[in-house]
């Protein structure tokens, strides 16, 4: 039986089917004793030893799917280059896991991980439009004609943001709670979709995915997903 490679990879838990294409196209990955530098390549299940950056991979028998309530000051990636810590910090499993998307650095709230790279092409592809709620504070109050242009989609720099939700919860001073309801999930999207109408994000928040909600999850603490929780991710 075979299985190209990146797919195979992403099985083992090496990272998203995505990030694997790039770790084959860097020369990290050798089958047997040749290394691959081309997509498309496939493995037999059976024979072939596969190895990334030399160590041997095998297949992840136990898939986990883990619910994180990510705070601010931790990048959403297995390893940063700049030593900042990352969500793994805060995880302990022996599984090796990566998140399914990114929160920013500077923003809080749900993430998702695990060692099943189907899964996260699921949650990540565009074609499935999965909701993903926001709670931000933003500078100012906007008015009806800014909260019309937000939600018909804006430009933040060569990219037309789809159609989006925003409705104020909380008016301050000089400032306002928002909810805020997106599917798509380009860098820093929110917070330049906010600069962009002129009233620029102080907090955010992400607070569901889908139909997965943080379910009173404290910050910086994690849990596994519930078996209901997990068939609705496979049944995408």
């Amino acid at each position: 039986m075979k299985e190209r490679l990146q797919k195979y990879m992403a099985s083992c838990g090496v990272a998203s089917r995505r990030k694997c294409e790039s770790i084959i196209l860097e020369g990290k990955v050798k089958v047997n004793d040749t290394i691959v530098r081309e997509l498309g390549v496939k493995v037999d299940l059976l024979k072939d030893k596969v190895y990334v950056d030399s160590k041997l991979i095998t297949k992840e028998e136990n898939k986990v799917y883990i619910a994180l309530n990510k705070p601010e000051g931790y990048v959403s990636t297995v390893k940063d280059e700049k030593g900042r810590k990352t969500i793994l910090d805060l995880i302990n499993v022996k599984e090796r896991i990566y998140p399914i998307g990114r929160l920013d650095y500077d923003t809080s709230g749900i993430i998702i991980l695990t060692n099943d790279g189907d899964i996260y092409n699921k949650i990540i592809h565009p074609r499935h439009e999965i909701d993903k709620v926001y709670i931000a504070i933003i500078k100012g109050i906007p008015s009806n004609e800014k909260i019309k242009e937000f939600c018909n989609g804006v430009d933040i720099g060569g990219y037309i943001t789809a159609n989006a939700d925003f409705k104020i919860i909380k008016k301050f001073k000089n400032s306002c709670e928002v909810k805020i309801i997106i599917h798509e999930g380009k860098n820093r999207q929110i917070r330049r979709m906010c600069d962009k109408i002129g009233h620029p994000v102080i907090a955010l928040k992400r607070h569901s995915i889908g139909k997965l909600t943080l379910d009173n999850l404290p910050i910086g603490q994690w849990r596994y997903l519930k078996e209901a929780e997990e068939n609705y991710l496979k049944n995408l």
